[in-house]
C-alpha cells in the first residue's frame, strides 16, 4: 500500500526533481503534479516530463493533493505554504526539503494553521541546480530526518517516514532544535568554511586566479565543489541556522587558534594526535556507507 497516492512537488530544482524522478521509479501509480515560481524552470520540468502535470500557479498544483513537498530555500518556505493555504484540501500532509528546521516548522505552523505538517530534511545533494541536475538515487541510503512538534498526528509522521523509504531513504526522527546544532557542524559548517577557502584563494593578490585554477590539489578541488552549490539556497541556511551556525563556529575558530599556535610552536605531537582522531572520523563515515573508500571518492570521471 503506498502512503500516498497524489504528491505535488513545489519547487522543482535539485532535489524536487530527484523526487519526481525517484517517485517515478518506485512508486510509478503515483500522480505527480509540480510548480516552480520561475517559468522557465516549469517549461524545463514539462520538457523533461518530470510530472504528470505542471502548473502556471501553486494553488492549482496542490488542489487534489495528498501530500504537498516544499522543495524552496528555507527563506521563502513561509511565503510558498501561505501562497498555496486556500487550495490546499483539509486532509492533505505538507512536508518539506530545508536543511534548517527551526523557523521552517514556525513558518509552516504560522501558514498552515489547520493541516498536519511534517518537516523533513534528506541528507542528500549534489553543487548542482535546476531541474536537469535531477537524481532518481540521490536518497538511496542516504538519511532523511524528521522533526515533527509533539502535537503532529503519529499516522502523519508514519506515512510521510513510509513515503521516504519507498525512495530508499533511511528514516531518523529528532527534535528541530537537535537537527540545527547536528547540521550545523556536520553540513553548515563544511559549507561556509569552502566558501571562505575559495573565497580567500581567489582574493589572494601574489596567487593569480589562474594559477588557483591550473594547480589545484585534490582537497581545494573538493572545497570548489561544496563552494559551487546553490548560494540563494545557502545564504538562506546561514540566515535561518545563525544561532546554531555561529555557537558551532566560535568552537572552530577556538580549535583553528590551537592548530595555528601547534603549528607555529613546532609542536609534531599535537598535530598528529589530532590527526589520527579526524583519520578515524573518516573510516567511520566510509563504514556507515555515508561515503565511498574507493579512490577520488568513487566519483566517476568518464
Amino acid at each position: 500500500m503506498l502512503p500516498f497516492q497524489r504528491v505535488t512537488i513545489i519547487g522543482l530544482g535539485l532535489i524536487g526533481s530527484s523526487i519526481a524522478r525517484a517517485v517515478r521509479r518506485h512508486m510509478p501509480t503515483v500522480r505527480l503534479s509540480g510548480y516552480d515560481a520561475d517559468p522557465d524552470v516549469r517549461e524545463a520540468a514539462r520538457a523533461l516530463d518530470l510530472c504528470d502535470d505542471v502548473t502556471d500557479q501553486p494553488g492549482t498544483a496542490v488542489i487534489d493533493a495528498d501530500l504537498v513537498i516544499l522543495c524552496v530555500p528555507v527563506g521563502a518556505v513561509g511565503a510558498a505554504a501561505a501562497a498555496l493555504a486556500e487550495d490546499l484540501p483539509a486532509e492533505a500532509i505538507v512536508t518539506d526539503v530545508g536543511s534548517s528546521k527551526s523557523g521552517v516548522a514556525r513558518a509552516l505552523a504560522d501558514a498552515l494553521p489547520r493541516h498536519a505538517v511534517v518537516p523533513a530534511h534528506p541528507v542528500a545533494g549534489t553543487e548542482q541546480s535546476g531541474p536537469a541536475a535531477g537524481i532518481a538515487t540521490l536518497f538511496h541510503q542516504r538519511w532523511c530526518i524528521l522533526t515533527p512538534a509533539a502535537m503532529t498526528p503519529p499516522v502523519a509522521v508514519a506515512r510521510v517516514a513510509a513515503f521516504w523509504e519507498g525512495l530508499g531513504a533511511e528514516i531518523a526522527t529528532m527534535d528541530a532544535e537537535r537537527h540545527d546544532l547536528v547540521l550545523a557542524v556536520t553540513s553548515h559548517l563544511p559549507h561556509l568554511i569552502a566558501y571562505t577557502i575559495v573565497g580567500t584563494a581567489s582574493d589572494m593578490e601574489r596567487v593569480t586566479s589562474g594559477e588557483v585554477i591550473k594547480y589545484s590539489a585534490g582537497g581545494f578541488r573538493d572545497f570548489t565543489r561544496i563552494a559551487a552549490s546553490d548560494p540563494i539556497m545557502w545564504r538562506d541556511v546561514f540566515l535561518a541556522n545563525r544561532d546554531a551556525v555561529l555557537d558551532v563556529l566560535d568552537r572552530f575558530s577556538a580549535d583553528l587558534a590551537g592548530l595555528r599556535a601547534a603549528i607555529e610552536r613546532g609542536d609534531g605531537d599535537t598535530l598528529q594526535a589530532l590527526f589520527t582522531r579526524t583519520r578515524a572520523i573518516r573510516r567511520g563515515i566510509v563504514e556507515q556507507g555515508q561515503d565511498d573508500a574507493r579512490p577520488d571518492f568513487g566519483r566517476r570521471h568518464d
